[in-house]
């Protein structure tokens, strides 16, 4: 390991730090700059990924190329393929004329994708041809195209868990790992984090004119064991409201001051790698369930109402009498009510948030039994759907979260992409 290559590095990259873990995928990204071989850099959400694709791109044969950086997961799925392989003009409705895509403009570069796990399968078979030979074809065009672009993949979810759920392809996998490296969290450098802390303080001063704070030998402590599960960006975010809430710079900031701005840490923040989700049935959230149920008492319940609102016309009708005589088991069951069945009243939030897989679910042993009937009645007399409580509930939930999509989806428990979709799809106005 070269320490004066990798210092020389961290100076021109502006990177901070002085942790093992850390120079280690530095001189891993140095070693592998000078190839064109594919990498997947792996870590943790905001722990500085996107540094380390343009310390390959930079340091590389390919420097005075194109690099661009593309958020796989920012881009909804059915306009992905056209962003990365471009379409012809009619390939689709407002394909108004061609359109390259960035395997194209990139060409002699490097394209970073970062949250590559989020890439749809469909894509995940485009970006593997490419990698294997460098072919590719438009959208709506049967014309084969070649490029020369360098792929650097990042993802914050374990990709070998979403191989086994079917979520990513195994042989993608293998061939964007070909040089793997791991970017440590904030939490597994150290001291890294006083100096990164000393270094936004100072450079949020300089900005807004005022003393740089201090930490007093109890807060710097605090800090020091935090486990930080926004990682730098939640660093640089702490320290900048610090400078600018905290007028009083002569006195050193104290623990107890500190603790007002760090959030509880969750157990499950300390996990390194966040894991997909699981398609098995025994592991569907809660959330999931409670909402099927909720919508099929719902759906119960206004057939029962359509049901008393026939039977009432039918008894008034001239021949209502002989159709009553030849249905009467349809309307046998509001004679003869069955227990009213209870069903929990939740917020669309609460609703759907992953955290309420804990809730029992016991108490709706004795309705699943009901359930095969209430969907077979209201495929033939209700008017309602599915898509209308979705619908509903994405309104609501986006109501409540003043219309930012990215808090809406994770109340509803779905990936902001989807979120979209289902926007575009039911014609939701924001």
């Amino acid at each position: 390991m070269n320490s004066s290559e990798i210092q020389a590095v961290k100076n021109r990259f502006g990177i901070i730090g002085t942790s093992p873990v850390l120079n280690h995928a530095i001189n891993v990204a140095i070693q592998v700059a000078a190839t064109d071989l594919t990498v997947l850099i792996t870590g943790e959400s905001g722990s500085g990924k996107e540094s380390f694709s343009k310390i390959i791109h930079s340091i590389s044969s390919r420097k005075h190329g194109p690099f661009i950086a593309i958020n796989c997961g920012a881009i909804p799925e059915g306009t992905i393929d056209s962003e990365l392989f471009g379409h012809e003009k009619g390939a689709f409705t407002g394909a108004l004329d061609s359109r390259k895509g960035y395997f194209e403009t990139t060409n002699g570069g490097t394209i970073f994708l970062d949250e590559v796990g989020e890439m749809p399968l469909g894509t995940q078979s485009r970006l593997l041809r490419v990698l294997e030979n460098g072919e590719y074809i438009r959208v709506g065009s049967s014309k084969v195209l070649k490029t020369n672009v360098r792929v650097v993949a990042a993802t914050n979810v374990n990709l070998l868990e979403a191989v086994n759920n079917g979520k990513f392809r195994e042989d993608l996998y293998y061939r964007l790992n070909t040089v793997p490296i791991y970017v440590p969290p904030l939490r597994d450098r150290g001291e890294d984090v006083l100096l990164l802390f000393r270094k936004f303080t100072n450079d949020f001063s300089e900005r807004y004119r005022t003393k740089p704070v201090r930490l007093d030998a109890e807060a710097r402590e605090v800090l020091g064991q935090y486990a930080f599960p926004g990682n730098i960006r939640q660093l640089k975010n702490i320290a900048e409201q610090i400078t600018i809430l905290e007028t009083d710079k002569e006195l050193p900031i104290t623990a107890a001051t500190l603790n007002h701005y760090l959030n509880p840490v969750q157990p499950s923040s300390r996990k390194a790698l966040v894991p997909m989700r699981n398609n098995d049935e025994s592991s569907n959230s809660f959330s999931e369930r409670e909402l099927l149920y909720k919508v099929l008492f719902d759906m119960r319940r206004d057939v029962t109402e359509l049901k008393k609102l026939v039977l009432n016309v039918l008894e008034n009708e001239k021949y209502g009498g002989e159709i009553l005589k030849d249905h009467q088991e349809l309307f046998s069951s509001l004679n003869n009510p069955e227990p009213v069945i209870s069903q929990p009243t939740v917020e669309p939030s609460r609703l759907l948030t992953p955290h309420s897989r804990n809730v029992d679910l016991d108490r709706y042993s004795d309705e699943r039994s009901e359930i095969e009937d209430v969907v077979h009645v209201a495929a033939e007399e209700e008017s309602l759907s599915l898509e209308d409580k979705e619908k509903e509930m994405i309104i609501k939930a986006l109501r409540k979260n003043n219309n930012k999509r990215k808090y809406a989806a994770s109340a509803l428990g779905i990936s902001e992409r989807t979120l979209y979709r289902k926007i575009k799809q039911y014609d939701i106005e924001e």
